[in-house]
């Protein structure tokens, strides 16, 4: 806001300023000698080239990238973990808490730190994980997880 009123009062400083030359070069114009003639046309070039550095200024300033908000709605279900498949899958409570700082995006040694265990554990506990789950990557185990209902 603080910038589109600055560029108004330029825009208005500028023009003000060619409208005072505009008169003073018509009252020089109507009092003068014929003679002094070029004055005013430098003086009306002065007035174009100010307008027009004004409205490139302007074009300049303008942002060249718009930003977009999207608002989706998101309907969330009431979460319930499915715990048959946590039982088909035989997957412990540490494996499961796992499975789900890993579905956080968080990594090994993030995971470790949190659970307060060493990130060796944490590597045994996803290698169990992705052995159970049948599974190669962390991303395979957390969409498996969310498709199986085990993580929200």
């Amino acid at each position: 806001m603080k910038f589109l009123y600055r560029n108004k009062q330029i825009i208005l400083y500028g023009l003000v300023l060619a409208i005072f030359l505009f008169l003073l070069k018509w009252l020089e114009m109507r009092y003068v000698l014929i003679d002094q003639q070029l004055d005013t046309y430098i003086g009306l070039i002065a007035i174009i080239f100010t307008g027009l550095g004004i409205w490139l200024a302007l074009k300049l300033r303008k942002p060249k990238v718009e930003t977009v908000i999207v608002e989706k709605e998101i309907y969330l279900d009431n979460f319930s973990i499915n715990e048959d498949e946590i039982k088909r899958l035989n997957l412990s409570k540490r494996e499961l808490e796992v499975l789900q700082l890993m579905a956080q995006g968080l990594s090994n040694q993030e995971i470790a730190e949190k659970l307060f265990v060493s990130l060796n554990t944490i590597k045994t506990h996803s290698a169990q994980i992705f052995e159970k789950m049948e599974v190669k990557r962390r991303t395979q185990a957390v969409d498996l997880g969310k498709k199986l209902s085990i993580i929200p």
